[in-house]
Protein backbone atom coordinates (compact mmCIF):
# COMPACT_ATOMS: atom_id res chain seq x y z
CA UNK A 1 0.00 0.00 0.00
CA UNK A 2 1.30 3.45 -0.92
CA UNK A 3 0.76 6.32 1.52
CA UNK A 4 0.36 10.03 0.86
CA UNK A 5 0.18 12.24 3.91
CA UNK A 6 0.12 15.86 5.04
CA UNK A 7 -1.28 17.74 8.03
CA UNK A 8 -4.87 17.39 6.81
CA UNK A 9 -5.25 14.02 5.10
CA UNK A 10 -3.82 10.53 4.93
CA UNK A 11 -4.42 8.76 1.62
CA UNK A 12 -3.73 5.11 0.80
CA UNK A 13 -3.49 3.69 -2.73
CA UNK A 14 -3.50 -0.01 -3.52
CA UNK A 15 -0.86 -0.85 -6.18
CA UNK A 16 -3.23 -3.50 -7.57
CA UNK A 17 -5.27 -1.50 -10.05
CA UNK A 18 -3.79 1.77 -8.71
CA UNK A 19 -7.01 1.94 -6.70
CA UNK A 20 -7.66 4.51 -4.00
CA UNK A 21 -7.96 2.66 -0.70
CA UNK A 22 -8.54 5.39 1.90
CA UNK A 23 -9.02 9.15 2.29
CA UNK A 24 -8.72 9.76 6.01
CA UNK A 25 -9.57 13.19 7.37
CA UNK A 26 -7.15 13.85 10.25
CA UNK A 27 -8.95 16.98 11.44
CA UNK A 28 -12.31 15.25 11.89
CA UNK A 29 -11.03 11.70 12.45
CA UNK A 30 -13.30 10.37 9.73
CA UNK A 31 -12.87 8.08 6.71
CA UNK A 32 -14.35 9.54 3.52
CA UNK A 33 -13.74 6.67 1.13
CA UNK A 34 -16.00 3.62 1.07
CA UNK A 35 -14.11 0.69 2.60
CA UNK A 36 -15.33 -2.06 0.31
CA UNK A 37 -17.76 -4.02 2.48
CA UNK A 38 -18.52 -7.07 0.26
CA UNK A 39 -22.05 -7.19 1.70
CA UNK A 40 -22.76 -4.34 -0.71
CA UNK A 41 -19.79 -3.77 -3.05
CA UNK A 42 -16.23 -4.98 -2.53
CA UNK A 43 -14.48 -2.31 -4.60
CA UNK A 44 -13.56 1.21 -3.49
CA UNK A 45 -12.44 3.31 -6.46
CA UNK A 46 -11.67 1.34 -9.63
CA UNK A 47 -9.76 3.01 -12.46
CA UNK A 48 -11.68 2.61 -15.73
CA UNK A 49 -9.66 2.11 -18.94
CA UNK A 50 -9.91 1.49 -21.89
CA UNK A 51 -13.68 0.98 -21.55
CA UNK A 52 -16.31 2.17 -19.08
CA UNK A 53 -19.13 -0.07 -17.97
CA UNK A 54 -20.05 -3.06 -20.09
CA UNK A 55 -19.67 -3.80 -23.76
CA UNK A 56 -22.51 -5.62 -25.49
CA UNK A 57 -21.76 -9.33 -25.01
CA UNK A 58 -18.47 -8.17 -23.38
CA UNK A 59 -16.99 -7.78 -26.85
CA UNK A 60 -16.24 -5.31 -29.62
CA UNK A 61 -14.81 -5.42 -33.13
CA UNK A 62 -11.89 -3.52 -34.64
CA UNK A 63 -10.72 -3.87 -38.24
CA UNK A 64 -12.93 -6.90 -38.68
CA UNK A 65 -11.63 -8.80 -35.66
CA UNK A 66 -13.58 -9.49 -32.47
CA UNK A 67 -12.10 -8.88 -29.00
CA UNK A 68 -13.31 -9.69 -25.50
CA UNK A 69 -13.09 -7.02 -22.79
CA UNK A 70 -14.28 -7.23 -19.17
CA UNK A 71 -16.47 -4.59 -17.55
CA UNK A 72 -14.52 -1.34 -16.95
CA UNK A 73 -11.43 -2.58 -18.81
CA UNK A 74 -8.12 -4.03 -17.57
CA UNK A 75 -6.59 -1.51 -15.15
CA UNK A 76 -9.01 -2.67 -12.45
CA UNK A 77 -7.51 -5.64 -10.53
CA UNK A 78 -4.29 -5.35 -12.57
CA UNK A 79 -1.11 -6.22 -10.66
CA UNK A 80 1.26 -5.35 -13.53
CA UNK A 81 1.25 -1.60 -12.89
CA UNK A 82 4.65 -0.13 -11.99
CA UNK A 83 4.60 2.23 -8.99
CA UNK A 84 6.89 5.17 -8.37
CA UNK A 85 6.66 7.02 -5.06
CA UNK A 86 7.70 10.53 -6.09
CA UNK A 87 7.40 12.19 -2.67
CA UNK A 88 5.48 11.99 0.61
CA UNK A 89 2.52 13.51 -1.19
CA UNK A 90 2.78 12.11 -4.72
CA UNK A 91 2.77 8.65 -6.31
CA UNK A 92 2.47 7.47 -9.90
CA UNK A 93 1.49 4.15 -11.50
CA UNK A 94 2.10 3.16 -15.11
CA UNK A 95 1.32 0.38 -17.55
CA UNK A 96 2.28 -0.14 -21.18
CA UNK A 97 0.97 -2.60 -23.72
CA UNK A 98 2.05 -6.23 -23.38
CA UNK A 99 1.20 -9.46 -25.15
CA UNK A 100 -1.55 -9.86 -22.56
CA UNK A 101 -3.15 -6.47 -23.26
CA UNK A 102 -2.80 -6.86 -27.03
CA UNK A 103 -4.99 -9.97 -26.86
CA UNK A 104 -7.92 -7.84 -25.70
CA UNK A 105 -6.92 -4.34 -26.90
CA UNK A 106 -4.94 -4.07 -30.17
CA UNK A 107 -3.19 -0.77 -29.45
CA UNK A 108 0.27 0.22 -28.30
CA UNK A 109 0.07 2.65 -25.40
CA UNK A 110 1.49 3.95 -22.14
CA UNK A 111 -1.01 4.58 -19.33
CA UNK A 112 -0.07 6.62 -16.28
CA UNK A 113 -2.14 7.71 -13.29
CA UNK A 114 -0.75 10.03 -10.61
CA UNK A 115 -2.15 10.87 -7.19
CA UNK A 116 -0.99 14.11 -5.56
CA UNK A 117 -2.03 15.54 -2.21
CA UNK A 118 -2.23 19.34 -2.12
CA UNK A 119 -3.59 20.60 1.18
CA UNK A 120 -7.13 19.24 1.48
CA UNK A 121 -7.21 18.30 -2.21
CA UNK A 122 -6.33 15.02 -3.90
CA UNK A 123 -5.53 15.52 -7.59
CA UNK A 124 -5.90 12.42 -9.78
CA UNK A 125 -4.11 12.92 -13.12
CA UNK A 126 -4.09 10.68 -16.19
CA UNK A 127 -1.55 10.64 -19.02
CA UNK A 128 -2.16 8.32 -21.95
CA UNK A 129 0.29 8.12 -24.83
CA UNK A 130 -0.39 6.45 -28.17
CA UNK A 131 2.92 4.68 -28.88
CA UNK A 132 1.58 2.89 -31.96
CA UNK A 133 1.09 3.82 -35.60
CA UNK A 134 -2.71 3.72 -35.74
CA UNK A 135 -5.40 5.95 -34.28
CA UNK A 136 -6.09 4.76 -30.72
CA UNK A 137 -9.61 4.46 -29.32
CA UNK A 138 -10.37 4.48 -25.60
CA UNK A 139 -12.62 5.50 -22.72
CA UNK A 140 -11.33 6.71 -19.37
CA UNK A 141 -12.93 7.31 -16.01
CA UNK A 142 -12.84 7.27 -12.23
CA UNK A 143 -15.20 5.37 -9.91
CA UNK A 144 -14.53 6.58 -6.33
CA UNK A 145 -17.14 5.67 -3.72
CA UNK A 146 -17.64 7.91 -0.70
CA UNK A 147 -19.07 6.99 2.68
CA UNK A 148 -22.58 8.37 3.06
CA UNK A 149 -23.76 9.03 5.68
CA UNK A 150 -20.51 10.02 7.36
CA UNK A 151 -21.68 9.91 10.97
CA UNK A 152 -23.73 7.43 12.99
CA UNK A 153 -26.47 9.94 13.82
CA UNK A 154 -27.16 10.71 10.14
CA UNK A 155 -29.33 9.14 7.45
CA UNK A 156 -28.63 8.61 3.75
CA UNK A 157 -31.60 10.83 2.97
CA UNK A 158 -29.96 13.72 4.85
CA UNK A 159 -27.61 14.12 1.87
CA UNK A 160 -27.75 15.47 -1.65
CA UNK A 161 -25.35 16.02 -4.52
CA UNK A 162 -25.21 19.57 -5.85
CA UNK A 163 -24.15 19.97 -9.47
CA UNK A 164 -23.64 23.56 -10.52
CA UNK A 165 -25.10 23.95 -14.04
CA UNK A 166 -26.23 20.32 -13.92
CA UNK A 167 -29.97 20.93 -13.86
CA UNK A 168 -31.87 19.80 -16.93
CA UNK A 169 -29.49 17.01 -17.92
CA UNK A 170 -31.57 13.82 -18.14
CA UNK A 171 -30.18 10.54 -16.86
CA UNK A 172 -30.13 7.62 -19.27
CA UNK A 173 -31.55 4.37 -17.97
CA UNK A 174 -29.52 1.17 -18.16
CA UNK A 175 -31.00 -2.07 -19.45
CA UNK A 176 -30.85 -5.27 -17.41
CA UNK A 177 -27.65 -6.09 -19.33
CA UNK A 178 -26.02 -2.81 -18.27
CA UNK A 179 -26.39 -1.19 -21.71
CA UNK A 180 -27.60 2.37 -22.20
CA UNK A 181 -31.19 2.54 -23.37
CA UNK A 182 -33.05 5.38 -25.10
CA UNK A 183 -35.14 5.92 -21.96
CA UNK A 184 -34.28 8.85 -19.70
CA UNK A 185 -35.44 10.14 -16.33
CA UNK A 186 -35.23 13.52 -14.64
CA UNK A 187 -33.57 13.32 -11.21
CA UNK A 188 -32.70 16.95 -10.51
CA UNK A 189 -34.52 19.27 -8.18
CA UNK A 190 -33.03 22.50 -9.50
CA UNK A 191 -29.28 21.69 -9.34
CA UNK A 192 -29.62 19.03 -6.61
CA UNK A 193 -29.95 15.26 -6.67
CA UNK A 194 -31.43 14.13 -3.37
CA UNK A 195 -30.09 10.79 -2.18
CA UNK A 196 -32.93 8.36 -1.50
CA UNK A 197 -33.12 4.63 -0.84
CA UNK A 198 -34.74 4.10 -4.26
CA UNK A 199 -32.56 6.44 -6.38
CA UNK A 200 -30.44 3.60 -7.77
CA UNK A 201 -33.14 0.98 -8.20
CA UNK A 202 -32.47 1.14 -11.96
CA UNK A 203 -28.68 1.06 -11.55
CA UNK A 204 -26.43 4.08 -12.20
CA UNK A 205 -27.46 7.59 -13.14
CA UNK A 206 -25.69 8.40 -16.42
CA UNK A 207 -25.32 11.96 -17.66
CA UNK A 208 -23.93 12.35 -21.17
CA UNK A 209 -22.27 15.66 -22.07
CA UNK A 210 -23.17 17.25 -18.76
CA UNK A 211 -22.57 21.00 -18.41
CA UNK A 212 -21.56 20.70 -14.76
CA UNK A 213 -17.86 20.68 -13.86
CA UNK A 214 -18.18 20.24 -10.10
CA UNK A 215 -20.20 17.93 -7.83
CA UNK A 216 -20.58 18.54 -4.09
CA UNK A 217 -21.76 15.95 -1.57
CA UNK A 218 -23.63 17.91 1.08
CA UNK A 219 -25.59 17.29 4.26
CA UNK A 220 -28.89 19.17 4.32
CA UNK A 221 -28.03 21.11 7.51
CA UNK A 222 -24.27 20.61 8.05
CA UNK A 223 -23.31 21.67 4.55
CA UNK A 224 -20.64 20.35 2.13
CA UNK A 225 -18.59 17.30 3.12
CA UNK A 226 -16.55 16.88 -0.07
CA UNK A 227 -16.60 17.95 -3.69
CA UNK A 228 -15.13 16.84 -6.99
CA UNK A 229 -14.02 19.04 -9.87
CA UNK A 230 -14.02 17.24 -13.24
CA UNK A 231 -13.82 19.89 -15.99
CA UNK A 232 -11.68 17.57 -18.16
CA UNK A 233 -14.48 14.99 -18.28
CA UNK A 234 -17.59 15.34 -20.45
CA UNK A 235 -19.74 12.67 -18.82
CA UNK A 236 -20.71 11.73 -15.28
CA UNK A 237 -21.97 8.66 -13.48
CA UNK A 238 -23.54 8.61 -10.01
CA UNK A 239 -24.19 5.22 -8.48
CA UNK A 240 -24.53 3.01 -5.45
CA UNK A 241 -25.96 -0.38 -4.73
CA UNK A 242 -29.55 0.20 -3.56
CA UNK A 243 -29.70 0.96 0.17
CA UNK A 244 -25.89 0.84 0.52
CA UNK A 245 -24.18 3.47 2.73
CA UNK A 246 -22.06 5.10 0.05
CA UNK A 247 -22.33 7.03 -3.21
CA UNK A 248 -20.00 7.00 -6.24
CA UNK A 249 -19.27 10.20 -8.13
CA UNK A 250 -17.69 9.10 -11.40
CA UNK A 251 -16.06 11.45 -13.93
CA UNK A 252 -16.03 9.81 -17.36
CA UNK A 253 -14.85 10.26 -20.91
CA UNK A 254 -17.37 7.93 -22.51
CA UNK A 255 -19.78 5.36 -21.09
CA UNK A 256 -21.16 1.85 -21.57
CA UNK A 257 -22.35 0.55 -24.93
CA UNK A 258 -25.74 1.60 -26.22
CA UNK A 259 -28.37 -1.12 -26.64
CA UNK A 260 -28.29 -0.57 -30.42
CA UNK A 261 -24.48 -0.46 -30.72
CA UNK A 262 -22.81 -1.81 -33.86
CA UNK A 263 -20.02 -3.08 -31.51
CA UNK A 264 -17.49 -1.50 -33.90
CA UNK A 265 -15.01 0.30 -31.62
CA UNK A 266 -14.50 3.15 -34.08
CA UNK A 267 -18.26 3.82 -34.10
CA UNK A 268 -18.80 3.49 -30.34
CA UNK A 269 -20.68 6.50 -28.94
CA UNK A 270 -18.50 8.47 -26.53
CA UNK A 271 -15.23 6.90 -27.69
CA UNK A 272 -12.07 9.04 -27.49
CA UNK A 273 -9.47 9.19 -30.27
CA UNK A 274 -5.73 9.67 -29.88
CA UNK A 275 -3.44 10.04 -32.89
CA UNK A 276 -0.07 8.25 -33.09
CA UNK A 277 2.63 9.70 -30.79
CA UNK A 278 0.09 12.05 -29.18
CA UNK A 279 -0.60 12.29 -25.45
CA UNK A 280 -3.94 12.66 -23.67
CA UNK A 281 -4.05 14.44 -20.30
CA UNK A 282 -6.99 14.78 -17.93
CA UNK A 283 -7.46 15.17 -14.18
CA UNK A 284 -10.12 15.38 -11.53
CA UNK A 285 -9.78 16.71 -7.99
CA UNK A 286 -11.38 15.50 -4.76
CA UNK A 287 -11.68 18.28 -2.16
CA UNK A 288 -12.41 17.58 1.50
CA UNK A 289 -14.40 20.29 3.25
Amino acid sequence: MHTLQNEFLKVLINPIGAELHSIYNKEKNIEHLWQGDPKFWASRAPVLFPVIGVLKNNSYSYKGKSYQMPKHGFIRYNDDLVAEQLSDTKVSFSLHDTDKTLEVYPFHFRFEITYELLGKKLVVSHHITNTGKDMMYFNLGGHPAFNCPLYDDEKYTDYHIYLEKGSGTPSNILSNEGLISDQTIEVFEEDKIKLTTTLFDHDALIFKNINAEKATLSHETKGPMLSMEFKDFSDLGIWAKPKAPYVCIEPWLGYADLENTTQNLEEKEGIQQLAPEKKHQSAYTIMIH
